[in-house]
Parts: structure tokens; sequence; C-alpha cells
């Protein structure tokens, strides 16, 4: 995830490996041609007070639905008319006023014009012990919070791919992840060096499931650079923009170390 600031700095460009590209920029003034993109799989911003180095991520929640509306429409002119996006949001926050922020983001994308398929509910295994607990034992005011995450999979106008292509999926994945309960760990904010990163594989996941091999994957908060990894690793073309200049570097370095030794696909 990143940051939402209106600022950014001159936008950068990283080509140097075969068919990703990594921009430094904001994405809602980044320069992408419309009706490219296959699948988006990305994790914005949450507003839950997270230290970011250059992203105040405390606003009101009314400027937090106003800005994921502003991206959100940007997001849909760049994909295709069978383009899908896997968005992964909390399913609801409790910090500044309980929120029912999956219901709230998807509503707006709907507004949009996004079309609706399903939620995914990610039971992260080691999500940190809940301290709040409202009226403790009493029925005054309990909290209820469920310790769990949402993947929204939305898509902008056919749900079924309009040209056919190579899936690379088993049956035992297709099996396991078309079942809406996915069950795996988060990622270390310490190994990776991001305070809100997610691991590989939730991207790896959507992208195995939602797109064919050679498809464009963009991910508009790529942060650490996960989601253009996962599509280097997994032959998919990738397009990652983040507007911090440190966790840019970071997604080149990581990028760099992760893709290198693969060979991939010639940009187009």
């Amino acid at each position: 995830m990143t940051s939402m600031k209106a600022e950014a700095a001159k936008v950068d460009t990283w080509e140097e490996i075969s068919d990703i590209k990594v921009i430094h920029g904001d994405f809602l003034k980044t320069d992408l041609e419309k009706n490219i993109v296959d699948l988006i799989v990305t994790s914005p911003p949450y507003n839950v007070g997270i230290s970011y180095n250059s992203h105040d991520d405390g606003i009101s929640y009314d400027d937090y639905l106003n800005w994921t509306e502003a991206w959100l429409k940007k997001a849909f002119e760049v994909l295709k008319t069978d383009g899908r996006m896997c968005l992964n949001i909390p399913l609801d926050k409790n910090k500044g006023g309980q929120q029912s922020v999956c219901a709230d983001i998807t509503h707006i994308a709907k507004q949009i014009g996004f079309k609706y398929h399903s939620t995914i509910i990610w039971n992260e295994g080691n999500i940190s012990r809940r301290t709040a607990w409202g009226s403790w034992l009493s029925a005054s005011a309990p909290y209820v919070i469920a310790p769990v995450e949402t993947i929204v999979v939305l898509y902008k106008e056919s749900w079924k791919k309009e040209q056919k292509g190579v899936s690379d999926i088993t049956r035992d994945e297709f099996i396991e992840w078309t079942n809406g309960l996915w069950t795996f760990s988060g990622e270390s904010k310490k190994r990776i060096g991001h305070p809100a990163p997610f691991p590989l594989e939730l991207p790896k996941r959507c992208i195995k499931l939602f797109s064919y091999v050679g498809d464009t994957v963009l991910d508009p908060f790529l942060g650490s650079g996960t989601t253009v990894i996962a599509a280097c690793k997994l032959g998919r073309r990738s397009i990652g923009v983040e507007i911090d200049e440190k966790y840019y570097k970071m997604a080149i370095e990581r990028i760099s170390k992760e893709c290198t030794t693969l060979k991939g696909l010639s940009w187009k």
C-alpha cells in the first residue's frame, strides 16, 4: 500500500526488465492508456493511522471515500472491457469510529460502473491479537470485530473473458481457491521493510485464478512490489505505480532480485 497525497514527486519510470513497468508517481496523475489492463490486484491505504513516509493515513472518512471514488474511476478507465479487479480492503474498521469500509467502497465501485462478482474472505493466520473489547463482559457497548480482510472481485463489462488464453492454475488450486474463504498468513512488516505489505500468496492466487498467461496486471498502489513480483513469476506483464520514493526504490530492488533471472515476454 502507498500514499494518497495529491502532491507527488517527478514521475519516473523503470523498465529494465522485460514486461515490467514501475512508475514513481501518483496513480491519479499517471498517464496510462485506457483499456489496456486485464487485471488489477491492489490494496489501497486503509486510512487507519499507519505510519507511512509521506502519507497521512488518518484523514476524515468522507475525504477517504472521495479519494477512493477518484482512483476507482481511473482504474475503471484503464481496464479492458473484460477486465477484472481484486481489491484487498478491510471488512470494517473501528479506529476513529465504526465504519463499513467494504460495503461503502463496493457501493462506490458499482456507482462508477464496476459490476460485482464476489467477495473473498481472507482469514489472515497471523493477525495481531485484538485489544479493543468495548464494554467488557457487558451488553452496554461491546465491540464485534471480525479478524479478517476482504478481497472484493469486480469487473468492467463482461465477466467471461472475450478471448481464450492459457490458464496455468492446477486442478487442486482451482478447487481450493474458488472456495471464497482463503486462509494464509500475512506478511512480516519487519522482513519487508514496509508498514503494510501483503504476502505473495494473495496476488499469486488472484493472478492465476482471474487472468491468462501473458495478460497485463496493474497495481496502482505498488508499495514494496509484491504484485509485480507475483505477475513476473507467473508469466504476466505488469505495471506498478508507487507515489512514495522510498517504497518505489524498495520495490525496484525487490523486483530486480526476484525477476532478473526469469525469462520475460516482450513488452508491448
